[in-house]
């Protein structure tokens, strides 16, 4: 299996990619680590171009989002929501630990708002609270639906157990199963894709950037999600296109979120190589962030102006104010420092608290959290699954 991820990748090992069987140091999550994953598709068939270890078992971080912005589009879909309907936030959903959109207990938002917040901050607040207005007020509720969709879409070895991807050990999935997922969000909800494009958003008058740098630095990059804590690395699933060819790829592991995207562009390089399409020069990314952000400050004043001269009464540009303006023009990513739900039967299962370094948008930051311990339940498996990859204790910051 080691030589074979090796020849596959081929070219990347150069970058440091390797399958070695050497055992790295627990502590580190890095490309060629126990923890690294990956894989590249051809998104119109589905054929595997790259592949390194893709069908073991990963924690998904907030790639998990992907499911619950799947989920948010199916009921868009199915008429059981709208854009414009009212999400009240629990303290449950306002507890969560960063990266987070500051909600509190009583306050509201949008079901567009939290979608933003997902795609963007990577609100883990916002995720919860959609998480529980989508499962009928239940947040465990929803991970069980999220994993039966993903058995629905193929997803075998999958297991969500909330709706943020904050740590639980029983939450986890595979590369191949989260490119699956990014494939399923395009071909799905096509109308939607877009929502993954959203350079930034605007909440309560504030800017909150995406993630997702491969948006400004990889050119044809148009998506899907970042990911991140201490147990499983920096993750990434990206979409990119050139030349009619589009690739999904899965990244697991990076030490670095700069590492993970490095890594990533490389992988998308040479699978758009085996597709036979022509490589492109990087982008001049200090210039068009200079320029972009410029563009970008002065259209948000723009807009500020506009809706505070078009609005009839103070009722009314409060409720104007208060929609997210989505804005997409380029604009540079403004990387910012920022429970374990149950599945069907009623069996105990102990949780180990967790210590980790939760996601605060790729920045690095680092903060200390436990997760809660889980309801008597127990986790779907398929029967051949492999058991679900040991939780480590991470070391407290320094």
């Amino acid at each position: 299996m080691l030589g074979t991820c090796a020849m596959r990748l081929g070219a990347v090992t150069a970058l440091a990619v390797t399958c070695s069987l050497a055992t790295p140091s627990p502590a580190r999550a890095q490309i060629g680590s126990e923890r690294y994953s990956a894989i590249v598709t051809e998104a119109r068939s589905g054929n595997i171009l790259i592949a390194a270890s893709p069908d073991e078992q990963r924690y998904p971080a907030s790639l998990t989002k992907m499911m619950t912005v799947y989920m948010a589009f199916e009921a868009l879909r199915d008429g059981r929501s709208t854009l414009d309907s009212t999400i009240r936030v629990s303290s449950n959903a306002a507890s969560m630990a960063p990266s987070r959109l500051g909600l509190t207990p009583g306050m509201s938002l949008t079901v567009e708002e939290a979608i933003l917040a997902l795609v963007t901050k990577s609100a883990n607040d916002a995720a919860a609270a959609l998480g529980e207005h989508l499962g009928g007020g239940s947040e465990e509720r929803f991970a069980q639906m999220m994993t039966l969709k993903a058995r629905a879409l193929g997803m075998t070895r999958t297991t969500f157990r909330n709706a943020s991807g904050l740590p639980d050990p029983d939450q986890t999935t595979t590369a191949r199963d989260m490119a699956l997922l990014g494939r399923r969000l395009m071909q799905d909800f096509p109308e939607r894709y877009a929502f993954f494009s959203t350079p930034h958003f605007v909440f309560r008058g504030r800017t909150h950037w995406n993630h997702n740098r491969l948006l400004q630095e990889y050119e044809g990059a148009d998506g899907i999600k970042t990911g991140y804590v201490n147990d499983s690395g920096f993750n990434l699933v990206a979409s990119a296109q050139r030349d009619g060819v589009r690739l999904i790829a899965a990244v697991f592991g990076g030490q670095t979120g700069r590492e993970r995207d490095r890594h990533m562009m490389a992988l998308l390089d040479q699978g758009f190589s085996q597709m036979g399409v022509s490589p492109m020069a990087r982008r001049n990314l200090p210039t068009m962030m200079a320029s972009a952000h410029a563009a970008s400050l002065a259209q948000a004043r723009a807009g500020r102006r506009l809706l505070a001269a078009s609005a009839p009464a103070p009722a009314a540009r409060v409720a104007a104010t208060s929609r997210p303006v989505l804005r997409l023009t380029a604009a540079p990513v403004r990387v910012q420092p920022a429970a374990r739900p149950p599945l069907l039967r009623n069996v105990t299962t102990r949780a180990p608290r967790i210590t980790a370094r939760m996601e605060q948008g790729d920045a690095g930051g680092r903060a200390s959290v436990a997760a809660p311990r889980s309801a008597k339940v127990a986790p779907i498996r398929p029967a051949n699954a492999a058991p679900a990859p040991t939780t480590r204790h991470a070391k407290r910051a320094r």
